[in-house]
């Protein structure tokens, strides 16, 4: 008995530290970055129904510390100087964007809209300035042809509306530069529309929508969006690393959690198909993109990948091919380098999933 006690014990043990060692060049990759990425990082990666990997770095230098505050007190923001762990919460800036079209996406798989649907059906005064024919789907993947202004200036003009109305009536007011679907242009536009429009058809406002459609039965109680007067469907989340992973894990599930259906299959399908034709002229892309696709709210990679990035250095991916998701929280505005420090991380992952 002794010896049988003894013999799986040692397996555990071995079992544990092989996970271990697939994961170090990630602890040195995390060790290596995190003094670039704010000073304070947390990794969470699942494969096969567990996570298998929980790492992160806390070391924040004084310089570092009065940056945070700074950011804080310009962007309203929560934010604190504490470690971050698994359950820190966290503004997510564009990793938003995929929870606002998978909430869209929803009122698709129940008939009650479609991607072909065009706006000024729900929103008068769109048509009334010559952008009620931009489709729902146009929305999803930033082909509205509406020339948004500068991000910064696009997110205060936002906090200064007091309904969703006043944020529309604005969007209504902006330039066009192309015909709807043939111009990328990265914003806030297409979605703050889509948010705009699912509360017409529901007569619900957006957080209200998002908790009953997405953080309720993902069991994700820490996430939400804010507490502005307007909502922010494009950018204004707060998560955490334990919340975001567990709606990238229905994501890689093909819509399915705790025995749930989130979203059909057909709609992840939709959301990962790359709208970036050889036909559509790029507006505004981020320079980290580089040759990205990009779906309904998440830039499609190579291989079968899929991620929606943040403003603040947050980092989502879903790998369809290796069955792993990833979430990396960080909160840094400086993105010198960033997309090829994801690249990195994406083939360290790769390479310890396998």
């Amino acid at each position: 008995m002794k010896k049988l006690i003894l013999l799986i014990t040692l397996i555990a043990f071995s079992t544990l530290t092989n996970a271990q060692n697939k994961f170090e060049k990630v602890d040195n990759w995390l060790a290596i970055n995190a003094p670039k990425m704010g000073g304070r990082v947390v990794l969470l990666v699942y494969q096969d129904g567990k996570i298998v990997y929980s790492g992160s770095r806390n070391d924040l230098s004084r310089r570092q510390k009065m940056v945070n505050r700074f950011i804080a007190s310009r962007t309203g923001k929560e934010i604190s100087n504490d470690d971050f762990t698994a359950d820190t919460r966290q503004p997510i800036a564009s990793c938003s964007k995929w929870f606002s079209a998978a909430l869209v996406m929803t009122f698709v798989d129940e008939g009650k809209l479609k991607l072909t649907d065009t706006v000024g059906k729900y929103l008068p005064v769109l048509s009334k300035n010559g952008k009620g024919n931009i489709t729902i789907s146009q929305c999803l993947s930033h082909l509205t042809g509406v020339k948004s202004p500068e991000l910064k200036e696009s997110i205060t003009d936002m906090r200064s509306n007091n309904t969703m109305d006043d944020a529309i009536a604005d969007i209504a007011a902006m330039p066009m530069e192309g015909k709807p679907g043939t111009v990328f242009h990265y914003s806030n536009v297409g979605l703050q529309i889509a948010g705009a429009v699912i509360e017409k058809i529901s007569g619900k406002d957006f957080r209200t929508l998002f908790a009953e459609r997405i953080t309720t039965p993902l069991n994700m109680s820490i996430t939400d969006f804010g507490t502005g007067k307007v909502v922010l469907p494009a950018g204004g989340a707060v998560s955490t690393a334990n919340d975001y992973v567990k709606f990238l894990v229905m994501i890689l599930n093909k819509g399915t959690a705790n025995g749930k259906r989130v979203l059909s299959e057909a709609s992840i399908k939709q959301m990962q198909l790359n709208r970036l034709t050889a036909d559509v002229k790029i507006g505004y892309m981020p320079q980290e993109a580089g040759s990205l696709g990009y779906g309904y709210g998440e830039w499609v990679m190579g291989n079968n990948t899929v991620s929606s990035p943040g403003l603040f250095g947050s980092y989502p991916v879903v790998d369809n091919d290796k069955k792993y998701v990833a979430f990396l929280m960080a909160y840094y505005i400086k993105n010198d380098g960033r997309g090829e420090r994801y690249k990195e991380l994406n083939t360290l992952l790769n390479d310890a999933t396998q």
